[in-house]
């Protein structure tokens, strides 16, 4: 219900919203009472207004404005008890227990004999004494653990209680009590000695304990950084054992979220301010020490990997609708000059930074993502002048050395930001000298040059140029070099050059079959096991060009070990592949966006004879079916979960689309669901664009739909799937997702209580509601059919109880229509409604004056399910009120459950048990009497 604008009397405002707040309606009561406070003058109408708000917030489980509007009320009259006693309540939940007994307190000296005064203050008085017990026992394995780890004369012996220790520590630290007692006690100080041990077990332990230290908490990680320094922190993160970067990685993700989102944590009582100011000076410090590890000769590779991640995921704005990415801004100007120059580091060829393979790929990213965040020409023309100023420098210094650097970081920017790779591609003497080194004898300068053609091939509006001028000498490259690694880059370049038309079967570049060939030779490539990773992987990346081609894709999935080394890989530390693998998928199952022209434009642009672009007759329909069945055969869902784990935005967005390909069939989906593709989803709804949570939610409903949900989601991750398919009950998706979302919410309802309450939890009862009314008859019976399984909860069978709604005419009507799903619905909600809240049963007659010949349609129905649903409702109301049961035996409705109590076929033996059981109600009150011995019954001659 929406805030009434026209009333403007706020006793009236205020009754409404007491209406509305005893029928369930809290947000509708809290959308009154703040309206009303709104127009109200009086402080002690005020004072009970925000009462009132308190007592909404509290069943919201908005626990902190619960506590601020009681406080309020209590401030308009310090002896409102109700005031205080909600605030107590709500004290309790955020877990000041010490203040929550002294209001409880306070309460049951004002009213001795309330017994629930007496409830809270026992429960708080138990709950003290075992925060005291668990303080003291925490206070004590927290010293005692800390004495374990820092003891330098433990032996080797000792080590299984040291690995105890530490793992103890880290599961205490993730409870907001033992974070405390670690913080308190100088437990930083002592974590820092143990960053300081160089044992990577110990130093794992000492990150993961402060991880559990700063999440969701912004006092208690501004007072961290501040005492372990952000210099400290870059140098763990820079070591070179792999496993430490990573955690120091995370660390400093968690510090990021808590000091830009503040705390999470219903626990808001703990230190509110340890450190008084805003954390943005802490932010750009811990900024400023990312962006210095960059070019740092000292930091490892994956350090360096770490610090870009870092950057890629806390620098640009998580939404465009946010107008503020001054904190981009400040990375460019700081920054951008750094991360060239790791962009433009070759380790065979110059002195620099040590690199991983992932480095370059990963500063693309960071520039494509920064780039994208820019806001308007002025600011993406500085970045441009920026990158071209750093290219420009390095290619016309001396030395070949530097120009090669100019070179990589035009690759690496192609890769990324490629408007920017292609202006400074276009700057006087890059292209030839691109071209002329691919001819180097120095295999180094020749493998550099190979790769930015390949790069700058990729790119449609160079494509035509190295078409015309590369093509000769990549296959001169592909047929005489000695060396694989060029030869696969050769090949790899061939087919960028062969693909260039995309998926338009008219553009082609090549002649016919050529593509194959290239494909072909790449399938070879990629199964053979004696070539290095890293050839291999440049196989796959020409697969990802030549898929374009239907041709191609049909002949990809009937090699089954091209497809399975090709998954492999993807599970391999190497990550550069993943991106590759990705598209390669995309392209097979045809999961990319195309937009269709319409068949009259299409005439005209014949017409004018411009050019129409053309779909391979292999990517109909079918051809598509049957390649997602040869993926799934070999293996694909493995690789896509694997994929998922690696967070990166660019495959989140390719996993999402083939997920959805893949679930399209109902036949597929449980095979995806065996194969681990059920949890990998749930990660993906939850996290990204929102067309790409759109698009996994809808996924996860299409496997929730024809899958038992608690096989597809076992445990305790059938709960987090009920947000993502809520997210699909939106005007701005389609209707097929709002269908496929009701579907799916439908079966998750059946199952539980608790999966019940998530889903009222979640608010999705007012959208349900909102979708009965969809003028589209297959979303309107699916939301009927998912408030007949919501109604077995109280709280929402409650709602139609409430006066003044007509959510109970609504199901009555509907059990009229002519569409048989939604009578069904309809009539199946009504049998429940009547049974667990008899109330209702005298309404019913109230809602239409057809009500009687609506029941009597559902009796004399020819499906027994309606008939079955009419005899349930008929006997709760006749159990409900003798009046009631005296209107149905005086109508036809008399003469139809006789019949139905003879029974017949043996599927309806249900019918004809609820239609006896309805005459013998009617017995029972004497409106029907036995009329012989057979068991007829018929109208009673006397009372």
């Amino acid at each position: 219900m929406e805030c009434s604008s026209c009333i403007s009397d706020p006793v009236v405002l205020r009754e409404e919203g007491n209406s509305l707040f005893k029928s369930g309606d809290l947000q509708g009561a809290l959308c009154r009472y703040t309206q009303a406070l709104k127009l109200s003058d009086s402080p002690s109408e005020r004072g009970v207004l925000y009462r009132n708000r308190a007592a909404c917030h509290l069943k919201l489980e908005d626990y902190t404005k619960a506590e601020a509007d009681a406080s309020k009320a209590l401030d308009a009259d310090p002896s409102d008890v109700k005031a205080r006693f909600r605030r107590a309540q709500a004290l309790q939940k955020l877990g000041k227990l010490d203040q929550a007994f002294l209001d409880t307190q306070r309460c049951a000296q004002l009213e001795p004999k309330n017994k629930a005064f007496q409830e809270l203050l026992r429960q708080l008085g138990t709950q003290i004494q075992q925060k005291v017990v668990q303080l003291s026992s925490t206070d004590a394995r927290v010293q005692q653990m800390f004495t374990l780890l820092l003891d330098p004369s433990s032996q080797p012996s000792d080590r299984q209680k040291v690995t105890e220790a530490a793992q103890n520590l880290v599961v205490l630290s993730r409870e907001e009590a033992g974070a405390e007692q670690i913080f308190c006690n100088d437990g930083v100080k002592l974590l820092h000695k143990l960053l300081e041990s160089k044992q990577e077990e110990v130093m794992l332990s000492a990150l993961r304990t402060l991880v559990g230290l700063c999440t969701g908490h912004q006092s208690r990680t501004m007072a961290i950084v501040n005492e372990l320094g952000m210099e400290r922190l870059c140098a763990v993160m820079g070591s070179e054992v792999e496993a430490v970067p990573l955690a120091a990685c995370h660390l400093l993700e968690v510090m990021f979220e808590a000091l830009t989102e503040g705390m999470k944590k219903d626990v808001r009582c703990k230190d509110a301010a340890i450190l008084p100011g805003k954390p943005s000076r802490e932010l750009r410090a811990m900024l400023r020490h990312l962006l210095d590890m960059l070019p740092a000769p000292t930091v490892s590779g994956p350090g360096r990997d770490s610090a870009i991640n870092l950057l890629v995921k806390q620098v640009p704005r998580k939404s465009l609708r946010d107008p503020d990415n001054s904190l981009t801004l400040w990375v460019i100007d700081q920054g951008l000059k750094k991360i060239l120059e790791v962009a433009g580091t070759i380790p065979e060829i110059s002195r620099g930074p040590p690199l991983t393979d992932n480095t370059h790929m990963s500063c693309s990213v960071l520039l494509s993502k920064l780039y994208d965040d820019l806001k308007g020409d002025g600011e993406r023309e500085n970045f441009n002048h920026l990158c071209e100023e750093y290219v420009k420098h390095q290619f016309d210094s001396s030395g070949m050395e530097n120009k090669l650097r100019a070179i990589q970081t035009v690759s690496v920017l192609l890769q990324g930001p490629s408007d920017v790779g292609n202006r400074t591609l276009e700057m006087s003497g890059v292209m030839d000298t691109i071209i002329s080194q691919c001819a180097s004898k120095d295999l180094a300068h020749q493998q550099v040059a190979v790769e930015a053609l390949i790069h700058a091939a990729g790119k449609a509006k160079r494509a035509s140029f190295i078409t015309a001028n590369g093509v000769a000498l990549l296959k001169d490259l592909y047929k005489k070099s000695e060396n694989d690694g060029i030869r696969v880059r050769a090949l790899v370049g061939l087919c960028k050059l062969g693909s260039a038309g995309g998926t338009d079967f008219s553009m082609k570049q090549f002649a016919e079959g050529s593509t194959l060939k290239l494909a072909k030779q790449c399938q070879k490539w990629l199964c053979n096991d004696s070539l290095p990773a890293t050839s291999r992987r440049w196989a796959v990346e020409g697969l990802a060009y030549l898929t374009f081609d239907a041709d191609v894709k049909e002949e990809l999935v009937e090699d089954k070990q091209a497809l399975q080394a090709m998954f492999q890989l993807a599970k391999a530390e190497d990550k550069t592949v993943l991106f590759a693998v990705g598209s390669t998928l995309v392209n097979c199952t045809n999961s990319y966006d195309v937009e269709k022209p319409e068949p009259q434009m299409v005439e005209l642009a014949k017409y004018a004879k411009q050019h129409v672009p053309e779909e391979h007759p292999k990517d109909a329909l079918p051809f598509v079916e049957k390649r997602l069945a040869k993926l799934l055969e070999a293996g694909v869902v493995s690789a896509l979960v694997c994929m998922v784990k690696q967070e990166s935005p660019a495959l989140t967005e390719a996993c999402r689309e083939v997920f959805l390909a893949l679930v399209e069939r109902q036949e597929d989906r449980g095979t995806v669901v065996a194969q681990g593709g059920g949890k990998a989803l749930i990660p993906l709804a939850s996290e990204g664009t929102d067309v790409g949570k759109t698009k996994a939610a809808q996924a996860l409903a299409k496997i929730a739909i024809t899958s038992n949900p608690e096989i597809a989601f076992p445990g305790e991750r059938v709960y987090e799937v009920v947000r993502p398919l809520v997210s699909l009950l939106r005007l701005e998706c389609t209707l097929l997702q709002n269908f496929e979302a009701l579907m799916a919410l439908t079966n998750l309802a059946g199952i539980s209580e608790r999966l019940r309450q998530k889903i009222i939890k979640e608010k999705a009862v007012p959208k349900v509601e909102g979708y009965m009314f969809e003028e589209h008859e297959l979303v309107r019976a699916a939301a009927t059919e998912c408030m007949c399984n919501l109604v077995l909860s109280t709280e929402v069978s409650k709602l139609f109880v409430a006066p003044g709604n007509d959510r109970l005419k609504l199901l009555v009507l509907y059990s009229g229509e002519d569409d048989e799903r939604l009578r069904k619905a309809a009539a199946g909600t009504l049998a429940m409604l009547t049974s667990e809240q008899p109330e209702l049963c005298a309404r019913i007659p109230g809602t239409t004056r057809h009500w009687l010949e609506i029941l009597q349609a559902l009796l004399l129905s020819e499906s027994v399910d309606l008939q079955l649903r009419g005899t349930v409702i008929t006997l709760n109301l006749m159990q409900a009120e003798r009046t009631l049961a005296q209107q149905l035996m005086e109508s036809e409705a008399l003469e139809i459950l006789s019949v139905l109590a003879k029974g017949g076929a043996p599927e309806q033996a249900s019918v004809a048990r609820t239609a006896k059981q309805c005459l013998d109600v009617a017995v029972e009150y004497g409106l029907i009497k036995n009329n012989n011995s057979e068991g007829d019954k018929g109208l009673a001659t006397g009372p």
